[in-house]
């Protein structure tokens, strides 16, 4: 019958195989070769990414603002405009 030392023997006998296997070499070279594409992308990290959203957004929102703003002055100034032609 199986013990736990049995099992535990065995689990780490197919641990070792499995390390020293040529399928492991073959993960880590291709683990290597997408690491090595991915940088030569240009990427960002995702953290980032949502840190430029929120910048972003922020910009339009204060854009926008500035957009109304300026539109109400000239608004203004047309009104004073047509009040001084009177």
């Amino acid at each position: 019958m199986l013990n736990s030392k049995t099992l535990d023997d065995l689990a780490h006998k197919i641990g070792e195989a499995l390390t020293s296997s040529p399928a492991k070499d073959a993960e880590k070279n291709v683990k290597a070769m997408l690491q090595n594409g991915l940088q030569r992308l240009d990427l960002v990290p995702r953290e980032e990414f949502e840190i430029q959203t929120r910048v972003l957004a922020r910009t339009r929102e204060k854009l926008e603002a500035l957009e109304a703003r300026v539109t109400e002055l000239e608004g203004r100034g047309a009104a004073r405009a047509r009040a001084k032609d009177k």
